[in-house]
């Protein structure tokens, strides 16, 4: 094909990618960006299928292949849309950031391996280029799948630590660097295609130890910088096949991600680099015992405090994804600002186990935009609301972070649900949040507890409105 040809459709793509990502910051604009940036993808994926001389535009049997896989792809992305649940979108997002890892750190070992067939020596950089793709893939390939493990239960949210750890880590990270500087000085094929084993074993076993001592509490953060490194992984990837857009493609995804952790960490008033080796929420943790007893009420005695209320704010966390509590949320505003009560909903910006994940969540209730407040307009309006419904929230509402100087969230910015004058905690039981940290605010005396599945709580709250 055409060289001018291939770089004006590889230049049209990146535009697409540019326009998707920024109508991703907007929930009014996110759905049509999606699609804008898929459509890039498209375009580039197919026209680098050409360019690579892997399928010939000239034979319908390329034309087959490229339908047919089109076709098992849009398949396979439906089925897994229909099946996997709202409440399951943090751990297929681990895995979507994993498998673009991995997918990149094959692209490097193949192309490696078919200059060895061709017995042509890559370049200094292209071998640079090599072994920064397999560094950073197999990282985030084997840290995002360990993240997956923590996100859907499979293995246990709390942080993992023991004596010598650092130390451990710091050896493996070693081993992979000294791995990839040995590959790349290499003069013979045999010699280079051991280290560079060497480095996919460390690269894969540094994910995991890397993310290991990081607590449930701050697997969003997690999730976002290994978006970051997902896209690094193909931007390498872009410069090991001498592929353009790919290397656009995938700064974009690598700055994008890195720009979203450090807000992240600013939210939560942590540097990075705490989050990352602080070990939060692991059972070393220390904090002052909560003292004094959580107070139940029922969801009559709360239907009244809400009848009444003129001001009502809701809090949601993780607890509101698991019951799927969103629509029921959205019809119970819809009641209470029918019955002349303002309603908001306050925001925390690592509520939930993924970045954006209550938005998402609320977004596909149909929530209006405009009731969505971050976190500092939030506190504001709660210092005059009447009640709070704190949904399944925890670490992002616990007064600790602002009053327990010996607790690992001390500092960390919250939502002031405290302030309100009655607050109504939707829990399914006594235990701690998803960190393993107790929660002063369900102690205070301007709490009430509501036991129970959030969703069936707030159909009975909206119930018995319209049986008034």
């Amino acid at each position: 094909m055409n060289p001018a040809l291939i770089n004006f459709v590889y230049i049209i793509a990146s535009i697409l990618f540019i326009l998707g990502i920024k109508m991703l910051g907007k929930a009014e604009t996110a759905r049509k960006g999606n699609m804008l940036s898929s459509v890039g993808m498209l375009i580039a994926v197919v026209i680098t299928l050409f360019d690579k001389k892997i399928l010939d535009c000239t034979d319908p049997m390329s034309w087959g292949l490229l339908v047919g896989g089109l076709v098992l792809g849009a398949v396979i992305g439906v089925v897994v849309a229909k099946v996997v649940k709202m409440t399951s979108m943090p751990e297929m997002v681990a895995l979507l950031n994993g498998f673009g890892g991995l997918a990149s750190l094959l692209v490097a070992v193949g192309e490696y391996h078919y200059d060895m067939v061709l017995n042509k020596m890559p370049d200094d950089f292209s071998k640079f280029a090599i072994i920064a793709t397999i560094l950073i893939g197999g990282i985030t390939f084997t840290g995002s799948v360990y993240a997956w493990g923590k996100l859907s239960g499979k293995i246990s949210g709390k942080a993992k630590v023991y004596v010598g750890q650092k130390a451990v880590n710091a050896i493996v990270a070693l081993l992979s660097l000294i791995s990839a500087g040995a590959f790349i000085w290499a003069g013979q094929f045999d010699l280079g295609y051991q280290l560079m084993i060497g480095a996919v074993v460390f690269s894969l076993l540094l994910g995991i130890v890397a993310v290991m001592p990081i607590g449930g509490g701050d697997m969003p953060v997690v999730i976002s910088l290994l978006n970051s490194l997902s896209g690094m992984a193909a931007s390498a990837a872009g410069f090991v096949i001498q592929n353009n857009v790919l290397i656009v493609a995938g700064c974009l995804v690598g700055a994008s991600g890195l720009i979203l952790t450090v807000i992240m960490c600013k939210s939560m008033n942590r540097t990075l680099s705490n989050v990352l080796f602080s070990g939060f929420g692991s059972a070393g943790s220390k904090s002052q015992k909560v003292e004094g007893e959580m107070k139940p009420i029922s969801t009559d005695d709360a239907y009244y405090v809400l009848e009444a209320a003129q001001n009502v704010v809701f809090i949601p966390g993780y607890g509101m994804a698991v019951a799927q509590a969103q629509h029921a949320v959205k019809e119970l505003s819809e009641i209470l600002e029918n019955n002349g009560a303002e309603v908001s909903f306050a925001i925390h910006p690592v509520a939930g186990r993924m970045p954006g994940h209550m938005n998402v969540l609320l977004a596909e209730a149909d929530v209006p935009y405009e009731q969505l407040k971050e976190m500092e307009e939030a506190n504001r309006i709660l210092e005059m609301a009447d009640v709070a419904i704190v949904i399944g929230a925890n670490d992002v509402v616990n007064p600790a972070a602002a009053e327990d100087k010996s607790s690992p969230i001390y500092g960390m910015p919250i939502i002031e649900a405290y302030k309100a004058k009655t607050v109504f905690a939707l829990k399914r039981g006594k235990g701690a949040g998803f960190s393993g940290l107790e929660n002063g605010l369900f102690f205070r005396p301007n709490t009430r507890m509501i036991y129970g599945d959030a969703k069936a709580t707030i159909n009975d709250l909206v119930a018995k409105f319209k049986d008034k």
